[in-house]
């Protein structure tokens, strides 16, 4: 098996790149402590069977605050190991040693996890006065926060084998799947003229300076993707299939309503986000991209121009140490313990940088468990949207350290809220960044930049999520063909982007490396749930109407999952079930298109 890199690399053009450190939570797969963590939490989990199953009715207050404990010492450890397994996988997909490793890893954890769920199962069996009998003791009242959010799957829950049953079949059946894209995704590679990148050189290389090289790259990915287009297309059928009936024997209504249950967002407040985004693409992207169209002196955009940088726009590599700074000294602006929190993760080997091959793609951060700390996987390139990519997930590492003091239950937060802070941190490095600059055509180009990052956040992810809608609804009817799946893609995106752009044959192929299709159906309206409703925070916040904001801001970071969106954005005067929040949400967006036809 490969050894775990310890050590920053140095690259000629992007300066010293950190790599993890996943020593503080296992020195290595073979590792002597990896293996006995196992052996733990084997035996925690039989001594919390013969203690509780069976049992949890009869438990007194007392009792089941102990039970709960138990439970979720038994959920940190884990979730300890698992984050190992699937941070030590993603420093490279492709590797098969690894996946192999990561693949045991999950089999042995899911036959242990499923001896524990009769326990949140009989809870739910309780009605609600015998739960409210059980919360008198405080051991047990700290965890009502987490007892309401699991009282949501009540009547969705079905019989204990067949609990047991799908969670065992999970192994086989979506992780294997999940895997399986992972994996073809990670061994991609584009013919870019007389180069060979992977899949995430090539898309970076979509916001080139010179159109020659996007073209080129553009074609590249079209082709590789459509190589795999059949494999692709049998992934999502299988998936989608796989959620439809899960769906309709849990009693779903929609293919959304298990996402929205578990972003504990109502379906009313997602659709009028959705709506108001969609309403919003004449007076947001198709009026941009017009603009751009103009800038770049055509009439219509190739598709390959949606993220190019704009003329006169600064064109150089942003060197780690540089990006580094501007982040910190943008959080340090804000708060100065919102820079003090992230420092840990360049400082003690929390970050890994460098886009090698093999590597997961795109970007994320990584909670971990409360007993450890978050890790944050980038792809850094030295783009402008590099560092813009580090300030959002710096965001939510920074929120993942404030909220683990929750404890395992009650830290997580549902997507929905977890990209509020990721998000937030993207507005303070983008305005600390524009204050800064003096220069007209530079000036331009922060605003452009950042109009193109919320076009990418709120109008794309909702296209996206437009799409998953039609791809699940078709699918209950039938299996859905490569040409279906393209024409529905081409559909969303014409409708979305609007008629300043132009698409080769080969965009119908982009569907393919969106992986949040397969990881998390439904995810990527969270993104611009998040970016709306930071929109009104910071609006809130150059208002000065609140007083102390940012404390309070750190208040909602440390609440976790302890609060709904409800009462995280009370404090602020705000409230995301009126439909104007959304609107007020995006009137950020047209005011930055407003500055820059006004520059223009």
């Amino acid at each position: 098996m490969n050894e775990m890199p310890a050590a920053p690399t140095e690259t000629m053009d992007f300066g010293s790149l950190p790599v993890w450190s996943l020593a503080d939570l296992y020195s290595g797969p073979e590792g002597d402590d990896f293996k006995r963590a196992f052996d733990d939490v084997s035996q925690q989990i039989e001594a919390f069977e013969g203690a509780y199953a069976g049992k949890v009715a009869n438990l007194n207050s007392a009792a089941f605050g102990q039970a709960i404990a138990s439970f979720e010492a038994i959920s940190d450890l884990l979730g300890r190991i698992g984050s190992f397994a699937q941070l030590y996988h993603s420093q490279n997909v492709g590797d098969s040693d690894r996946g192999r490793f990561y693949q045991d890893t999950v089999d042995r954890m899911t036959t242990l996890s499923s001896k524990t769920l009769f326990f949140t199962l009989a809870i739910n069996l309780l009605d609600d006065d015998e739960l409210e009998s059980k919360l008198t003791d405080p051991s047990a009242a700290r965890y009502r926060p987490w007892l309401r959010d699991l009282r949501v799957y009540k009547d969705h829950e079905l019989s204990d084998d067949l609990e047991r049953l799908l969670h065992e079949k999970y192994v086989s059946g979506r992780a294997a799947w999940t895997r399986l894209f992972d994996e073809t995704e990670a061994r991609i590679r584009c013919t870019v003229d007389a180069e060979t990148l992977t899949l995430t050189e090539a898309l970076n290389r979509l916001s080139d300076s010179k159109p020659e090289r996007r073209k080129a790259a553009a074609k590249g990915i079209g082709k590789a993707l459509g190589d795999e287009g059949n494999l692709f297309t049998y992934i999502t059928n299988v998936m989608a299939k796989d959620k439809s009936i899960e769906d309709e024997w849990r009693k779903y209504p929609r293919p959304v309503s298990s996402r929205n249950l578990a972003n504990l967002v109502e379906d009313e407040v997602v659709d009028a986000l959705v709506s108001a985004a969609k309403g919003s693409y004449a007076d947001t992207s198709h009026r941009y991209y017009a603009l751009k169209a103009k800038w770049f002196g055509k009439h219509k955009l190739e598709y390959w121009d949606r993220n190019a940088p704009l003329p006169l726009a600064e064109d150089r590599i942003i060197k780690w140490d540089e990006a580094k700074s501007t982040v910190l000294d943008a959080y340090s602006a804000f708060a100065p313990t919102l820079a003090e929190l992230a420092s840990p993760f360049f400082d003690k080997g929390w970050i890994d940088a460098p886009a090698t091959p093999g590597k997961a793609s795109g970007a994320f951060s990584h909670p971990t468990v409360p007993s450890a700390h978050p890790y944050i996987l980038l792809n850094y390139l030295g783009s402008s949207r590099d560092v813009m990519t580090l300030a959002h997930e710096l965001g939510h590492g920074v929120h993942q350290v404030l909220a683990a003091d929750q404890g395992t239950l009650l830290c997580e937060t549902p997507l929905t809220l977890a990209e509020t802070a990721s998000v937030f941190g993207e507005m303070l490095t983008f305005r600390f960044l524009l204050e800064k600059e003096q220069r007209p055509d530079h000036r331009r180009a922060l605003l452009a930049g950042k109009v193109e990052d919320m076009l990418n956040t709120v109008i794309r992810q909702i296209a996206f999520h437009q799409f998953e809608q039609a791809i699940h609804d078709e699918r209950r009817k039938g299996e859905l063909s490569l040409d279906r799946i393209c024409e529905i893609w081409m559909s969303v995106q014409a409708e979305s982007l609007g008629p300043a752009f132009r698409f080769d044959e080969e965009y119908q192929y982009y569907w393919m490396y969106i992986s949040h299709f397969i990881h998390v159906p439904f995810y990527v309206y969270a993104y611009a749930f998040g970016d709306c409703l930071v929109n009104s925070l910071y609006k809130v916040y150059t208002e000065g109407t609140v007083p102390n904001f940012e404390d309070k801001y750190l208040e909602l970071l440390k609440a976790g999952g302890t609060l709904r969106h409800k009462e995280l954005l009370a404090p602020f005067g705000l409230d995301a079930s009126d439909p104007a929040f959304w609107a007020r949400g995006m009137e950020t967006l047209t005011g930055l298109i407003d500055e820059l036809e006004l520059v223009a």
